[in-house]
């Protein structure tokens, strides 16, 4: 359903509609939108208690998949219907996240917005930081755009571990389509004590 429902984002921002086709939508959504709206309020939660409960979302080799700890990532969930629905899978250590931006993320004329493609390069970077088994926070993000992001064509996003200093973590990424490289990245994370995270967030949830 979700991914109906990007592409019905996708191509209403891409075609031209008259006064009466836009109500006809917007009566037809309304019935949609209350039927939604009846039902019961989703809480955002995470299994918590103890490190063993606590599964990060770490691919298969080789395997393409969705994000499984957060399906409603606004990047790599295949439930959020706002978001890029991007697939992800690791090639040995490195985290790749493959997507195509449709019309919804353009940003100039036939190209996708630069800060759309950052979602995608940090997103990416987080994954890295489930391969190694790793809890941390974006500390600095700092990106080159190359060249400008084609939207509907499939870009990748390749990402892996550089250097660790204690609780330093310096991942790298590129951005590619096809053989043309769109952006490269740097990050500086920062590793926390999953236990005492854990342990925070069992406390405001409960």
């Amino acid at each position: 359903m979700a991914s109906r429902l990007r592409e019905l984002g996708h191509e209403f921002v891409s075609r031209e509609l008259d006064e009466e086709e836009l109500e006809q939508i917007e009566a037809r959504i309304n019935e949609v939108l209350q039927l939604v709206s009846a039902g019961e309020p989703r809480q955002r939660t995470l299994p918590v208690g103890s490190l063993e409960d606590f599964k990060m979302a770490v691919p298969v080799e080789g395997q393409r998949e969705r994000h499984q700890l957060f399906s409603d990532s606004i990047v790599s969930g295949g439930a959020n219907p706002m978001g890029l629905g991007a697939s992800l899978w690791r090639e040995g250590d490195v985290a790749v996240m493959e997507v195509s931006l449709g019309d919804a993320f353009e940003g100039a004329p036939g190209r996708a917005h630069g800060g759309i493609v950052a979602a995608l390069i940090d997103e990416t970077m987080g994954l890295v930081l489930a391969i190694n088994e790793e809890l941390a926070f974006t500390a600095q993000l700092d990106i080159t755009y190359v060249a400008p992001t084609p939207i509907n064509q499939p870009i990748t996003a390749r990402a892996w571990l550089a250097k660790r200093d204690g609780r330093k973590l310096s991942i790298s990424a590129k951005v590619e389509a096809g053989t043309l490289v769109i952006a490269e990245a740097n990050a500086l994370f920062i590793a926390v004590d999953p236990q005492k995270f854990l342990d925070r967030l069992s406390s405001a949830t409960s």
